[in-house]
């Protein structure tokens, strides 16, 4: 079993209000999980109004296709105009590693 993760750090455009950037951070998260099949969050940045910390991670058989489905995911993210995506940082594991 194969267990991969993306992280992104995210710049948001001219928003003003923790409201506003949820209108732009949870239809991305919803976006994620209906195109992908992952599972995606906001994980970071919380408080602040330009910022947003989004994750997804996913499990499979083949490291490969987990390897391809974050790689989907980061170009649908960077794709976004509403937003601009300054880091992404992944990892990829194995049941087996100890």
């Amino acid at each position: 079993m194969w267990i991969g993760w993306i992280e992104f750090d995210i710049l948001l455009g001219d928003v003003h209000s923790l409201k506003t950037k949820r209108s732009i951070v949870r239809p991305l998260v919803a976006d994620l999980r209906r195109t992908f099949s992952v599972s995606a969050a906001e994980t970071g940045s919380l408080d602040l109004h330009r910022r947003a910390g989004v994750g997804a991670g996913l499990v499979a058989a083949d490291s490969r296709h987990v390897v391809d489905v974050l790689d989907a995911v980061e170009n649908f993210v960077a794709g976004r105009p509403e937003l601009e995506l300054l880091s992404a940082r992944r990892g990829l594991s194995n049941s087996d590693d100890a």
